[in-house]
């Protein structure tokens, strides 16, 4: 049964040279539960798919539905964890999360409970020894686990995830990764995220939507990942399947380039590299 349903979305931004056309025609259905990945080349539309789920934005053309219903503008059900963590930095890291829950909470849960919830959140992206220290006083991998918190403390039906490990080192990535898959196996969230990372796609994902180029952006391909879980990425690194859903991304994602990117040809009268040698002997 369908969870989210992206149908015939297509979305025009006014320019001072006219009319922008970003995305045309995007459909996807996605299932309660699944892990969607949206990957491409930049400016083919992934976050703008993600923005018109979210609410941020209206389609020109189309619309989402989530369970039937028409998406018409922010909602908790639906969470949003940017690549800048976006803590306030005069809260500590309990006080950010409290803000979501009393957003959300306030007068459908008692204070002891809305407190056991924070601390309840904070625990499922291991932050609990943090939770009265300020976004200056935590590293860049903490600050996002703290907003990954913040957006699960909303109990949102969908999360969605705007490269949310993108500013982060390679070793501190791993673990959110982990941290990720972990809870979206315990909660059951569906999640759509926007990666520029073919291995992370691969491993995280249900599917992988790989959008082809802008202007007028479209869903091109669509890849079933059918590995089972849970994903050790060690035991992944030889697994045959592994290599073949990352070669299949990576040569879309090739070919795409090679469309956008003409070989440019020399200037009239510039030698090339082999008539220089030829020239010095």
């Amino acid at each position: 049964m369908t969870h989210l349903d992206i149908s015939q979305v297509s979305i025009e931004f006014p320019t001072p040279k006219g009319t922008f056309k970003a995305l045309d025609g995007v459909n996807l259905k996605i299932a309660k539960g699944e892990f969607v990945s949206l990957i491409g080349h930049s400016g083919c539309g992934k976050s703008t798919v993600l923005n018109i789920v979210a609410g941020l934005y209206d389609a020109t053309e189309g619309g989402v539905l989530l369970d039937g219903k028409e998406v018409r503008g922010p909602g908790p059900e639906r969470a949003v964890v940017f690549q800048n963590h976006s803590l306030l930095p005069w809260l500590t890291s309990y006080q950010n999360v409290e803000l979501a829950v009393k957003q959300v909470f306030k007068g459908k849960k008692t204070k002891k409970e809305m407190h056991d919830w924070i601390m309840h959140n904070l625990e499922l992206v291991h932050m609990i020894h943090a939770a009265d220290k300020r976004p200056a006083e935590i590293s860049g991998g903490m600050k996002q686990r703290v907003g990954i918190a913040r957006a699960l403390a909303m109990e949102p039906s969908v999360l969605l995830m705007d490269e949310p490990f993108g500013a982060l080192d390679a070793l501190t990535r791993a673990h959110l990764q982990d941290s990720l898959m972990e809870i979206q196996r315990d909660l059951n969230n569906t999640v759509i995220m926007i990666t520029h990372d073919v291995d992370e796609a691969v491993l995280l994902s249900d599917r992988i939507v790989m959008m082809t180029n802008g202007p007028a952006a479209t869903v091109g391909e669509i890849l079933t990942v059918d590995l089972e879980r849970p994903r050790d990425r060690l035991a992944l690194a030889d697994d045959p399947k592994y290599v073949d859903y990352r070669a299949q991304v990576l040569t879309f994602l090739y070919e795409k380039q090679r469309k956008i990117e003409p070989i440019s040809k020399p200037a009239a009268g510039t030698k090339t590299l082999g008539q220089k040698l030829a020239a010095n002997g």
